[in-house]
């Protein structure tokens, strides 16, 4: 009796310690001298939006086709923030997701708190907006029910007015509907749970502000906004509609660009309110293979304007801040930063781990007797012309514009088959990795790369060496430019690089990410499997 509870106890701490806060070792917002820097999250958070509920700060943020989808970070001052969740574990419609969609998903969301409860409105361009909620940020969240049916429809935002009435915000994709630029309110039931009108147009953006989208609905002293950026994610600015009216006209005024600033595009985002009564806008910027990345900027009213950023020059015109001084919320938080590294010694997977479809159960299983994740192999799609389109590739965000990822990976493969395969990877349009490859000789160490990945093109793979142990260490640096260059140790301490050095690419509406594989080309009753002993995010050396 007494070792089950000393190894309860043991698998408790060990849970305990896989999921303590870290703080990354590659990029901190906060100075710690009473200042930060911008980008505060240098990670792929896009089209973020924020709430504040007491002290707390919540954001989420797209996530396209990754499972788990929806991710919600948590933050005491706005500068310091941390995972604590998902607000979807499988997405919905759920066949139709289990195969990689790249680009497709789950867009723009809106996050907002409502008689005591969490609303997060989130945009599917293929099939409608939804609507899941909790009780608590951290979850559970409900199943998404689905607000509105059709093609087209994204980036919703509610608003509950002060008598009472509903209404809810959002913009068209023009790849779907076959119109954009324009943005439109419609009655929204009082729950929330579904639209009750085909809308009205209240701002048409083809004239001054195309591409128009990622509408955020506020109410002060009177006024109804519409917080939008239009001219584009990468080289456009953020517009401002107001009216007296919830229908218009809405009188229009840009509040931010980039002005003499090196932060191009800055997109929409979220204004939050501070419990001691200060302006701040979370907004992103496209940093092409990073993806993009958020940043906080301060805001002030001006004739009841918002004015974003830095106004230089007076014109009711601001843009971005490098650096600045913190929120001034009376108190001092420790610096927090969203998990990188993983040992893998709890019962579960960081939440920084992604899959690009929705899983099976049996892809991977935390081990806590031997502190791994062990990846069985899965096989490949027939239609998949590489690991493009595989679905169990577990990836995470780029966290800095330079850093190194090392991980040790043993491989067990099933000797009756050939070809299982498993390894490091950075995806995008193209990706990049080494692996671990079963041949009927025994494994062998293999470098991949597959250009215009997207396109359907074949995956080039170069034998390096065949091993006499299933155990190795792999390691990409990536450096300025998100140029990643690959090595191998068979010791964990002496590294031969090998390949020629590879760019990252942007995957479809988001950043490079980097991660771990475990894949096979064979039906069979039972399947080989790699295990990961660590995964660590650290400086470049």
């Amino acid at each position: 009796m007494k070792s089950l509870l000393i190894g309860i106890g043991l698998l408790l701490s060990l849970t305990a310690f896989s999921q303590a806060p870290s703080t990354s070792k590659v990029w901190v917002a906060d100075n710690g001298d009473g200042t930060y820097k911008n980008p505060i999250l240098h990670a792929d958070y896009s089209d973020p939006d924020a709430i504040r509920v007491g002290e707390d700060y919540y954001m989420v943020s797209s996530s396209f086709e990754d499972v788990p989808g929806l991710p919600i970070l948590h933050s005491k001052d706005l500068v310091n923030w941390t995972l604590i969740g998902h607000a979807l574990k499988h997405l919905p419609p759920y066949e139709h997701f289990s195969l990689p969609r790249h680009g497709e998903g789950v867009w723009a969301p809106s996050l907002r708190y409502h008689q005591g409860e969490f609303y997060l409105y989130y945009p599917d361009p293929d099939f409608g907006i939804y609507l899941t909620k909790a009780k608590a940020a951290a979850g559970p969240w409900s199943e998404p029910l689905l607000v509105e049916g059709g093609k087209g429809l994204i980036d919703p935002c509610p608003l509950w007015d002060d008598d009472g009435k509903a209404y809810l915000v959002h913009a068209y994709a023009g790849s779907r509907a076959g119109i954009k630029s324009i943005i439109v309110v419609k009655k929204l039931s009082s729950d929330g749970t579904k639209t009750l009108d085909q809308g009205v147009l209240v701002y048409d953006g083809h004239e001054l502000d195309p591409t128009i989208e990622g509408p955020k609905f506020y109410k002060r002293n009177g006024w109804y906004y519409i917080f939008a950026p239009g001219g584009g994610v990468a080289t456009g600015w953020q517009t401002v509609l107001r009216s007296k009216n919830v229908y218009g006209p809405y009188e229009r005024k840009v509040v931010m660009d980039q002005g003499s600033s090196i932060i191009n595009g800055p997109h929409q985002g979220a204004w939050v309110t501070t419990q001691s009564g200060e302006d701040w806008f979370l907004h992103f910027q496209d940093k092409e293979a990073y993806g993009r990345v958020v940043h906080l900027q301060p805001m002030k009213w001006v004739a009841d304007w918002p004015v974003i950023g830095v106004d230089k020059d007076s014109d009711g015109k601001g843009e971005p801040v490098r650096r600045y001084k913190k929120p001034a919320i009376g108190k001092t938080y420790p610096v927090k930063t969203p998990a990188e590294s993983d040992e893998f010694n709890g019962t579960s997977l960081g939440l920084q781990w992604q899959w690009m479809a929705n899983p099976k159960a049996t892809w991977a299983f935390v081990n806590p007797a031997n502190g791994s994740l062990r990846l069985f192999t899965d096989k490949i799609p027939d239609s998949a012309k590489n690991i493009w389109n595989a679905p169990n590739v577990l990836l995470q965000k780029f966290p800095a514009e330079s850093f190194m990822v090392t991980t040790k990976l043993t491989f067990k493969p099933n000797t009756r088959i050939e070809n299982e395969k498993a390894g490091l990877v950075v995806m995008g349009f193209s990706y990049a990795g080494l692996a671990l490859k079963s041949r009927k000789e025994g494994i062998y160490l293999v470098q991949t790369l597959c250009k215009d990945a997207e396109k359907g093109k074949k995956e080039i793979e170069k034998e390096l060496m065949k091993l006499s142990e299933p155990t190795i260490y792999f390691r990409v640096k990536v450096t300025r430019g998100a140029k990643c260059s690959f090595s191998y140790s068979l010791d964990g301490k002496t590294f031969t690089n090998t390949g020629e050095e590879f760019t990252a690419e942007v995957g479809r509406w988001k950043g490079a990410k980097v991660g771990v594989f475990c894949t096979r080309e064979t039906n069979i009753n039972d399947s080989g499997y790699a295990d990961v002993d660590w995964f660590r995010v650290e400086p470049v050396q």
